[in-house]
């Protein structure tokens, strides 16, 4: 029972906010947002509200909605009110009121006033505690200022659930970051709704402000996508259920954001979450659709664009279909919504959004007739809004709107109005929008034929290309369908037209009756009754139609016309129902055949159905005639047209036949393709007749002269008839049709060719326009009259092209052109020369404006066509001469020039003449090089006359006329290899082509020209040789300085192609002359040497190979690098591309040119030279040095050689056994051979000998190992000293780059060591010896673990005296360098040697030391090799070795050397104190202190160091062992102060250098004593300590100097090891008394001993944790000691080392007696007489009340009388330091000490 009890009293007590206990009550009153809690727990609520209440009071007036709080939660009673006596109504209603204030405050947070009145709330009413989630929540959106860490410092142990993620940051007082509230929304829904609530109340509040929906908006929409993200599925049921569950979780939240008029910020906040949401997510239509409704039932006008924004975007991701009627009815509620999308549309997609409302309003219109939102729907598809397919949908709704709509929906017409409006407007477009329009009609399914009746208008409107061009009267841009007439009004408008009984509608006065009776006759369509009405008008003379022509007539140009499918249909079905009348079947209907065929010929399936049955019925009638074969009157003879007179007619049975045979077996065909009517009536008039086969093919067949009449008629019938469709449609087959019998088309129709031709543009265009056609389709159709070998055709078409009347029509100007070059390929060769020579004059014609579209045209025409070689040399044979044109100057001019400057004045003065025949000239060239030149070849004479004629062209009018010449050459260029390839055609060699071509070359500054010459001269070199041979030389001349200086690929192969041709032809002619080739092609060769600098650096190799090869490399090669070296010097440059042409060669040439150079060579330092002379100018006198164009070309040499592909190359074949092997080895050995001979003659010249050195060193190098080594002996054998010592290096070097896995070259290699040996033995010359010291050091490093017993020789030679015993240092060095490498070699191989080679080592590193001048690398190399040594052979160093070793380190230590010998000598030591066993070592070690310390503190330092890794490097048995030699060094160590002290060197340098020479000291002694155990230790230290005072007491300063280092190494003892050696104070007390009682503070040695002694004893009472100190005999024996010292506190200060010693024995002591023995002492010194002591004592006291507080004040009785008697002290400072240790007392026992002081 008391268990259960107690845990409900637990449970009461933790949930309760209410406690007893005061300090809980304190701790809970320190909680504060503005104060620290100390001071906070300090404060009353008097305080605070006075504090607070201003900042409320400043929040009123920034917002007057806070006033009302000043009566409640602000009020002066507020400040009595406690929760916990509230009752729970109370403390609701009270919370009501703390969260709408909350709700308003949240918006000024960041204000002062703000956070000093919700401090009152929370000091007051708790609200941290009562109202946690309003706070956090109100807080929450400032996340990031520190006023939010400053909250959760103050919040609750426990807070709400839904801010439990906040833990973290609560008990470390950070503020959270963004990422963690968004991770928590996304995974806890309850801490998103609770955030959404807040904000959905402050909004309704109208307490809303920026801050707060910026931040629930931004969570929002990244926990919407979070969570989309985590519920994702590849299921799409499973994906739509989890997007549906999201929906209904975060709906109801949309939901009232969305309806919220009155904060329109929080609406587009919900159009941000809706946007993600629908984005990523998987909703269907309906909810898509409730989402829409929604968000248009509560925008407003702030809202609209970004509603409208978000309102497309949800379209985009639902079907597109209409919009519902609550979206569609508030879109039409906007004003200028149409222009609002539009401006939206440009930045974001509303394709859908008003592709929807637009099907959503055509809708509107044909189901309620409201047609409200029509021009809406236009101006969206006028506004580019949409893509083609929803406009075309769209087109398609009003469509089906306009044929839907009836009387029922739309009783008064309105709609279909509105409607008619819309798509007569649309369907005029001609825009992209008109297309789709278009487009659209042609696709629907509705009877786009009964629409158009009803609309009254053509819903397919035809393209037109023109229009007038004069300006016409605007009219109002809003179509409005015309006001519908009824058709009896109609009828009685039109009855009594007067028309006459030779009226026709064919003629030109009948347009204004035929418009009349058309547009009733379109009005009578919708009733059949109707047009039986129309056919009993009067003017009609419908009763008469088969005697007068104009019933027919009118029905013919209503089928053949612009108007609706329907009428053109009802035409032709009137005119067959009336042919079938009993009054027609005697009448000749052949006039109305061509009609027929024209209707056969439309678009319209319906209108050809039509004209098939017409066309039955008239061969019905024919047929009656053949039974009836008396005469019959022909229909509408004479009256058809206005010109009849002239009309062909055909024969009845020739009609008949056509009908029966031609046109009705294949009426079916024609009703389905449009087209095939046409193919009918060609195939018939051409003689065929399509699709009859067998019997039907031989009845099909017309004769010649039923084909001519036909063709006859025809043509009759498009010449006169005035309608222009009609026209196109015959043409359409007669152009098919060549002629008949001799008669042409063009024979026939050409009058009609003539009318067309003769129109203006307006009157052409204005009969395009009445019928709707478009002028370029009549364009074609009248020029493709005309056939190529016509005569009278072809002349009109020459002629009108340049009649001034066609220039304003420039289409059909271009179509003739067009068809002119359509028909040259059929011309004959008559007619090609005169169209030709016509064409060619047009195109020079001058003209301006449109007369230059003539010459354009004529001049493209010529382009095009094939020209023939007879034409192109016409053209060439017409051009003027231009010493014609000289001849003819005005004599004005040649007056005012001598004869023999004539052309130079002439050429100052172009005239209008010659700039005509230049453009004529220009336009042939150009003709010629664009008719394929190299199918003309016979061109090639005149091609070469007309380059000549332009050298005098150039002359006249001052201009290098580049362009012209370059024309002329290209087009010689390709005839050329004709020549080649046909031996019949023959070159005028008596034409001077070549000096013709050089003058072109040379003259010409333009690099096309240049390029185009030379490839022609190379192409002629191959075909003419004779012709260019002889110009040869200044051409490449001029390549120098022309084209080799081009960077382009062109001209690259120019070059190249150059010289492939042109030089082959040339060498050998000149083999066949007196001189060399070589000397003959020197000026070649210097034309591109000096040319080099300017060629590019990328075409410089190719065209340099390509030369060399071309003139034959065995014999060039040598001489261009000899000649490129001389020109510009041996420069690196020269040198590296020298090497790269000598790499593109085979071995074999390479070494024949080394062997012609070096004889170059040798022929410059002749009396005479020859071929030297020649090449490189080595005979002119005045500039010949041949010293120096030697020395260029042996420098060239060693570079040759050293070329890595000839050494591989000579590698390879010296290794193969076939033929070319011993022809290298061959030319190998002359090459050695002459570059000897030329080393030996050049001896006297040392930079020469010395370049035949490298050369001999690098020629060396070429052979294998193995031959190389057998060269090497050979020449070692030599006298020639410096020869050998070459020789030699280069064995070094080829040591290097040999392979150390090379088995053959190990073996070669090893097998020369006896020869370096005898060398080193043998030799007097000490540089010899060197270099082969050095070869031994490299083979014994590379091959001697391989075959150590080949080393190990010599190892003993370079030990020898006659190596490392020589006097020379660089000997020395080498051989020492070398004995270290041997060492690493052999190991123990090599100990024989060392007892000569270690004794010299370390002398030779003595007299490095002791030489005058600095003999670094000699004592490197010493240090080197003792190093080697030590790695190796470490037991070798022992005894007096190791002793002579660390003596001489000392003194190297001490003589400064620099940087590089410190870092070999210590490198050396380290060695050593890891390698060398311990016994030895630190024997050695100990005898070599005093040496060490003699030679100073640098040595003394370096010992240490080595002394300390010894420590470190051995083991403790190690050490334990010798344990005896350390502590001997360390003694001497500690008595190193006084031995100096004694010594008298006690300068500057010793004070500064001792204090780091002991540190070091102590830092190895406790690396020593880590290692030991205390049974080991301890004696150690006993005997230390007994060592320390062992000095004559009358040495006190010996003495105080050997404590001195002693008391030093203590403190660095305790102060490193604490606790664990206290008890080694025992040995240190007797000591440390004595010293406290016998030192003299006025002595600085005696003072800073009696420092370091308190230091030491500081240390050892800080560390004490085993009671040391406690005991009676340790601490009696040191307190009265350093009690005592405070009686020399006049002497030296005290505060620094003995208070902190006396703080911390009391520390230790931790006994009340020995305190009180403390402070009885300490009080006896309160009362001295000296004022110091006095106020040490008081300092004392203070820092033993501040350390043990009130365990040292248990003892304040026995003090207070002295602090009483203090405060009156005489001395200031003694008054103020007891002040001061009276508050600190006060401070510790809390209270004052006033009355105990009274």
């Amino acid at each position: 029972m008391t268990t259960a009890l107690a845990a409900q009293l637990a449970q009461i007590a933790a949930n309760s906010k209410s406690t007893l206990d005061v300090k809980a009550q304190k701790a809970a009153h320190s909680k504060s947002l503005i104060f620290e809690p100390r001071v906070a727990a300090s404060q009353n609520f008097q305080t605070l509200y006075s504090l607070c209440h201003q900042g409320y009071e400043e929040l009123c007036q920034l917002d007057s909605r806070f006033i009302p709080f000043g009566t409640t939660i602000f009020s002066e009673q507020s400040q009595n009110e406690d929760r916990s006596q509230m009752t729970a109504a109370e403390n609701a209603e009270l919370d009501k009121k703390i969260d709408s204030f909350l709700h308003l405050a949240g918006a000024r947070l960041r204000l002062m006033p703000t956070v000093k009145a919700i401090e009152w709330l929370i000091r007051r009413f708790r609200i941290h505690e009562y109202s946690t989630t309003t706070l956090i929540s109100t807080f929450l959106p400032y996340h990031t200022i520190p006023a939010f860490a400053t909250l959760l410092s103050i919040l609750p142990t426990t807070i709400p659930h839904v801010y439990r993620f906040l833990d973290p940051y609560v008990r470390s007082l950070t503020q959270p970051p963004r990422s963690v509230l968004v991770h928590q929304a996304t995974h806890h829904p309850d801490f998103l709704a609770a955030l959404s609530t807040y904000t959905l109340d402050t909004c309704r509040a109208q307490q809303h402000y920026p801050a707060l929906i910026s931040f629930w908006g931004g969570i929002m929409t990244e926990a919407v996508n979070g969570m989309l993200d985590r519920m994702r599925s590849g299921r799409r049921s499973i994906q739509r259920s989890n997007d549906q569950t999201l929906l209904h979780q975060i709906g109801p939240t949309l939901s009232d954001a969305l309806v919220m008029h009155k904060v329109p910020s929080l609406q587009i906040a919900s159009y941000m979450v809706i946007s993600v949401f629908v984005a990523k997510g998987d909703l269907d239509d309906a909810a898509i659709g409730a989402l829409m409704e929604q968000l248009v039932a509560g925008w407003t006008a702030e809202s609209l664009r970004p509603g409208l924004v978000c309102l497309s975007i949800l379209t985009q991701h639902r079907s597109a279909k209409q919009m519902s009627g609550k979206v569609t009815r508030a879109l039409l509620k906007i004003r200028n919504l149409s222009s609002l999308l539009t401006e939206i549309g440009r930045e974001h997609n509303i394709g859908k959004l008003a592709n929807g409302l637009c099907l959503a309003l055509v809708d509107r219109t044909h189901k309620k007739g409201d047609s409200k939102g029509l021009p809406m729907v236009e101006s969206l598809l006028l506004g580019s809004v949409l893509n083609d397919q929803q406009a075309a949908v769209i087109f398609k709704s009003l469509l089906l709107a306009a044929h839907k709509v009836d009387d029922s929906v739309d009783p008064q017409g309105q709609g279909r109005k509105a409607l008619a409006s819309i798509i007569i407007k649309l369907s005029q477009l001609d825009t992209h929008i008109g297309k789709i329009f278009t487009r659209a009609i042609n696709e629907t399914e509705i009877d786009v034929d009964e629409l158009e009746m009803r609309l009254g208008t053509d819903l397919r409107p035809k393209v037109l290309t023109s229009r007038p061009s004069q300006d016409v009267e605007m009219v109002n841009s809003e179509i409005a369908p015309a006001r519908i007439e009824s058709f009896q009004s109609a009828l009685q408008r039109v009855r009594d037209i007067p028309t006459l009984p030779t009226d026709s509608c064919l003629r030109a006065g009948s347009s204004d009756i035929f418009t009349d009776l058309c547009s009733v006759f379109l009005s009578s369509l919708a009733e059949p009754d109707n047009l039986k009405a129309l056919n009993e008008l009067t003017p009609l003379q419908h009763s008469r139609a088969g005697e007068t022509p104009f019933y027919f007539s009118f029905l013919m140009r209503i089928w053949c016309g612009p108007y609706p499918t329907l009428a053109r249909a009802a035409a032709l079905d009137t005119a067959k129902q009336r042919l079938k009348n009993d009054d027609c079947n005697s009448i000749d209907f052949q006039a109305l055949l061509p009609y027929a065929f024209a209707a056969l010929n439309d678009p319209s399936k319906r209108v050809r159905r039509a004209a098939a049955d017409l066309a039955a019925i008239l061969e019905h009638l024919f047929e009656g005639f053949e039974k009836k074969p008396e005469s019959h009157v022909h229909w509408a003879n004479g009256h058809l047209y206005d010109t009849a007179e002239s009309l062909e007619w055909m024969a009845s049975d020739v009609c008949h036949r056509l009908l029966r045979n031609v046109i009705t077996p294949s009426l079916e065909e024609c009703v389905l393709n449009a087209d095939y009517i046409v193919e009918v009536l060609q195939s018939a008039l051409n003689g065929g007749s399509k699709g009859s086969t067998g019997e039907n093919k031989d009845k099909s067949h017309l004769s010649h002269g039923t084909r001519l009449s036909i063709l006859t008629f025809f043509a009759s019938h498009a010449i006169h008839t005035p309608l222009v469709v009609f026209k196109i449609r015959l043409l359409a087959a007669l152009n098919q049709v060549k002629g008949v019998s001799g008669i042409t088309r063009t024979q026939l129709l050409l009058p009609l060719l003539k009318w067309w031709f003769s129109l203006s543009f307006n009157d052409a265009s204005q009969v395009c326009i009445q019928e709707n056609i478009d002028e370029a389709a009549l364009d074609q159709s009248a020029v493709e009259i005309v056939l190529p070998n016509d005569k009278n055709g072809l002349e009109f078409l020459l002629h009108i092209v340049e009649t001034q009347e066609l220039l304003t029509r420039l289409n059909l100007l271009r179509v003739a052109f067009s068809r002119i070059q359509s028909l040259w390929p059929s011309m004959k060769t008559e007619a090609r020369h005169i169209v030709a020579k016509r064409m060619l004059e047009l195109s020079q014609k001058d003209g301006s404006g449109n007369a230059t579209a003539v010459s354009g045209e004529a001049a493209n025409l010529l382009r095009s066509v094939e020209l023939t070689t007879d034409i192109l040399l016409f053209f060439l044979e017409s051009l003027q001469p231009a010493a014609k044109m000289a001849t003819e100057s005005p004599s004005s001019k040649r007056r005012r020039t001598s004869s023999s400057e004539t052309h130079r004045g002439l050429a100052t003065q172009p005239t209008t003449e010659l700039g005509a025949t230049l453009r004529q000239v220009t336009f042939v060239l150009q003709l010629v090089e664009g008719s394929d030149p190299e199918k003309h070849p016979e061109l090639l004479n005149a091609l070469f006359n007309a380059l000549s004629e332009l050298q005098h062209f150039r002359v006249l009018v001052g201009s290098e006329l580049g362009y012209l010449q370059n024309l002329i050459l290209r087009s010689l260029l390709a005839m050329v290899p004709a020549y080649k390839n046909n031996q019949a055609l023959k070159i005028d060699s008596t034409g001077g082509h070549g000096d013709l071509l050089v003058n072109c070359i040379q003259k010409s500054s333009s690099p096309a020209v240049q390029s185009t010459a030379l490839l022609l001269v190379a192409s002629l070199a191959n075909v003419a040789p004779d012709l260019v041979l002889n110009s040869v030389m200044p051409i490449f001349t001029h390549m120098g300085g022309s084209v080799l200086r081009q960077s382009d690929d062109y001209s690259a192969h120019v070059i190249n192609q150059t010289v492939k041709e042109v030089v082959p032809p040339l060498i050998q002619s000149l083999r066949k002359g007196k001189i060399s080739p070589l000397a003959g092609a020197s000026e070649l060769l210097l034309s591109f040497a000096t040319a080099y600098e300017h060629i590019p650096s990328h075409r410089r190799l190719g065209l340099f190979v390509s030369l060399v090869e071309t003139l034959g490399d065995e014999e060039f090669l040598f001489a261009l690098l000899a000649m490129l070296t001389n020109m510009y010097g041996a420069t690196d440059q020269i040198l590296l591309f020298a090497t790269e042409l000598f790499n593109c060669f085979t071995v074999e040439i390479q070494l024949q040119s080394l062997i012609k150079l070096l004889g170059l060579i040798n022929d410059i330092f002749q009396p005479r030279p020859s071929l030297s002379s020649v090449l490189l100018g080595a005979n002119e006198q005045g500039d010949r040095d041949p010293h120096k164009i030697g020395l260029c070309q042996l420098t060239l040499v060693p570079h040759l050689l050293s070329s890595r592909k000839l050494t591989t190359q000579i590698s390879k074949l010296a290794e193969r056994d076939d033929m070319e092997a011993p022809k290298v080895r061959e030319l190998y050995s002359t090459l050695l051979e002459g570059l000897l001979v030329l080393a030996d003659s050049l001896k006297q010249h040392k930079n020469l000998y010395n370049r035949c050195g490298d050369a001999l060193s690098k020629l060396l190098n070429l052979l294998s190992i193995g031959e190389f080594i057998k060269a090497v002996e050979t020449l070692l054998d030599r006298p020639d000293i410096v020869l050998r010592r070459k020789v030699l290096r280069a064995v070094e070097v080829r040591i290097d780059e040999e392979n150390q896995s090379d088995a053959n070259s190990r073996a070669a290699l090893l097998a020369f060591l006896p020869h370096l040996t005898a060398i080193i033995r043998v030799s007097d010359d000490t540089a010899y010896k060197h270099v082969a010291v050095g070869c031994v050091d490299k083979i014994s490093e590379k091959y001697g673990k391989k075959d150590p017993e080949a080393v190990s020789a010599a190892a003993s030679t370079i030990a020898s005296d006659q190596c490392l015993g020589q006097d020379d240092d660089k000997l020395r060095v080498m051989a020492l360098l070398c004995l270290a490498s041997l060492v690493d070699v052999l190991q123990d191989g090599v100990v024989p040697v060392l007892p000569s080679a270690i004794p010299k080592a370390i002398s030779y590193v003595a007299e490095s030391i002791r030489s005058d001048t600095p003999r670094v690398e000699l004592h490197n190399a010493g240090y080197a090799f003792m190093a080697a040594l030590v790695q190796y052979l470490p037991y070798i160093l022992s005894g007096s070795y190791l002793g002579q070793l660390l003596a001489v380190s000392s003194a190297s230590a001490q003589s400064n050397l620099g940087s590089e010998a410190n870092d070999a000598r210590l490198q050396c030591l380290r060695l050593l104190a890891k390698k060398v066993d311990a016994k030895p070592l630190f024997s050695a070690l100990e005898q070599n202190w005093t040496p060490a310390t003699d030679s100073g503190f640098i040595a003394t330092r370096e010992y240490l160091d080595i002394l300390g890794t010894a420590i470190d490097k051995h083991l403790k048995t190690d050490i334990t062992k010798n344990v005896t030699a350390l502590s001997s060094i360390f003694l001497s160590a500690f008595d190193l102060r006084r031995l100096k002290y004694l010594n008298g060197e006690t300068n500057e340098d010793f004070l500064r250098q001792i204090p780091r020479v002991e540190e070091a000291v102590n830092n190895v002694a406790l690396k020593m004593i880590y290692k030991l155990n205390d049974a080991a230790f301890r004696p150690i230290f006993s005997q230390l300590m007994d060592w320390s005072t062992s000095l004559p007491k009358k040495d006190t300063t010996g003495r105080n100097q050997r404590l001195l280092s002693v008391y030093g190494f203590l403190l660095s003892f305790f102060s490193s090891l604490k606790s664990i050696v206290t008890s080694y104070a025992s040995y240190t007390i007797d000591s440390s008394v004595d010293i406290l009682g016998t030192a003299s503070p006025k002595k600085t040695e005696d003072r800073e001993l009696w420092k370091k002694v308190l230091q030491t004893l500081a240390k050892c009472f800080e560390n004490d944790q085993d009671d040391f100190w406690q005991a009676p005999a340790h601490f009696s024996a040191v307190a009265s000691a350093l009690t005592s010292q405070f009686s020399r506190a006049s002497s030296i200060n005290l505060t620094d080392d003995l208070i902190p010693a006396v703080v911390e024995l009391a520390a230790a002591a931790d006994s009340q007696e020995h305190q009180k023995e403390l402070n009885g002492a300490l009080l006896k010194h309160l009362r001295s007489e000296q004022t110091q002591v006095r106020l040490a004592a008081v300092k004392c006291e203070q820092a033993l009340t501040g350390k043990l507080g009130e365990e040292w004040l248990s003892m304040l009785p026995e003090m207070l009388p002295y602090i009483s008697e203090l405060q009156d002290d005489d001395d200031e400072d003694v008054e103020r330091e007891t002040h001061r240790w009276i508050v600190e007392i006060e401070g510790v026992l809390g209270e004052s000490l006033d009355a105990m002081l009274q």
